[in-house]
């Protein structure tokens, strides 16, 4: 249990830690592009108030000064004369009436024409094209596209990403690392809770059952000479008790040791047909239809007195909660590289969700108006569960309709 609580909380504050890194890196990397695309387009939109002469006249001289009226504040106004661009205006035809590439050294003539060929096709009037921003606008000449190289910009960006990416896995390796050692500091006051939990229930059952033997023994020299049915009555919760102090015994020493259950080769087909079989009498006295479907030559490594205890749990539920003329159903099988056994039975009233969720918690019990009449404790599926997982296995319960009530049982085959 600890191991898990241990595991649980290392995976759970991983994956919070995962979860708030990616959020950070991605809320950056969205500022940053959004920061990029804001910047290219205010250069864009200066460069677009440089006046374009008819076709045929000589092209204005660029200089800083015929932008000095047009560049927004925090700009600097050497921003347009250091930006790398190029112009290019067509008809309406798409023939290109005039281009300026003086300003650029990196396209030709070639792969402007590709440039504007993507920019005309495009719906959009501004956007990304490879390195360029480009900018569409109609104006008296024609159709107007300033591509601006945003190279430089586009390259820090990328490398902010790679490095923020790095930057937020690096920290959820080392919060993981964090995590693995402080979860033993985190969980080491309920470990200490829960051993002395577990101290606590051996010690007393343990105490509790030399009384009961006494008791036992009393009940036996005056059962010799006079039978009362107080008596017998007496017996009877002796039994009980002596039973639920035995299993809480049991279930104390099966947490935390999946390591120590002595196991060996053992015929589980076997183990099945003649624990199951022990329970025909009990089941014909309900008028229980009981049915057992179980693949033969199944073994498996672990202890035959657990898994012997392990079904008869499942049989002795199943035929305690089935009504009168009910129905059990019994089937073992590989699938793949496990056995399932599955134990199932008609229930006289609806089995909720809540009921599913909680079948295997200690003292709980659907039905809890049938405690006196069932006998039963409500830990003996408490008991399955740490048998199975002491055996490397694992256990559902599930219920088909609101009245049908199934336990699987998945176990490693050898």
């Amino acid at each position: 249990m600890i191991k898990t609580l241990k595991r649980k909380f290392i995976i759970t504050a991983s994956i919070s830690m995962f979860a708030l890194m990616t959020a950070l890196v991605l809320i950056m990397n969205v500022f940053n592009y959004r920061e990029v695309v804001s910047e290219s387009d205010a250069v864009l939109d200066v460069l677009s108030q440089q006046s374009m002469p008819p076709a045929g006249d000589s092209l204005p001289p660029f200089r800083p000064e015929n932008f000095s009226d047009f560049v927004p504040p925090g700009m600097s106004p050497e921003v347009p004369y250091e930006s790398r661009f190029f112009t290019v205006t067509v008809s309406e035809s798409g023939e290109i009436l005039r281009s300026d590439l003086s300003r650029i050294i990196s396209v030709d003539d070639d792969s402007a024409k590709e440039y504007i060929d993507k920019a005309l096709n495009s719906k959009s009037s501004r956007g990304f094209l490879g390195q360029f921003r480009y900018s569409r606008a109609e104006d008296k000449a024609g159709t107007r596209i300033i591509f601006l190289d945003c190279g430089r910009k586009l390259d820090s960006f990328r490398s902010f990403l790679i490095i923020s990416v790095a930057v937020g896995l690096f920290g959820c390796l080392v919060a993981f690392a964090a995590f693995a050692l402080a979860a033993k500091k985190i969980v080491a006051p309920i470990a200490e809770s829960y051993e002395k939990q577990k101290r606590f229930i051996s010690d007393a059952g343990h105490e509790i059952k030399t009384p009961l033997t006494i008791i036992g023994a009393n009940v036996d020299l005056l059962e010799t000479e006079e039978e009362k049915e107080e008596l017998t009555d007496i017996r009877l919760q002796i039994n009980r008790l002596t039973d639920l102090t035995n299993n809480l015994i049991k279930l104390s020493k099966m947490d935390e040791a999946v390591q120590s259950v002595p196991k060996v080769d053992m015929p589980l087909s076997d183990i099945v047909n003649e624990t199951v079989n022990s329970f025909r009498a009990p089941a014909l006295s309900k008028n229980i239809d009981l049915t057992l479907d179980a693949e033969p030559g199944i073994s498996i490594n672990g202890s035959p007195n657990d898994i012997r205890q392990l079904v008869s749990i499942l049989m002795d539920n199943a035929v305690k909660y089935s009504p009168e003329g009910g129905r059990i159903a019994v089937r073992t099988h590989r699938h793949k590289k496990s056995v399932v056994l599955s134990v199932e039975n008609s229930t006289e009233g609806e089995i909720t969700g809540e009921d599913i969720k909680r079948v295997f918690d200690r003292f709980y019990r659907t039905d809890k108006s049938r405690n006196s009449e069932t006998g039963g404790h409500g830990i003996g599926l408490s008991i399955a569960k740490a048998i199975t997982e002491a055996h490397g296995g694992s256990i559902a319960a599930s219920s088909e309709g609101g009245n049908v009530f199934c336990i699987k049982v998945t176990l490693p085959v050898q």
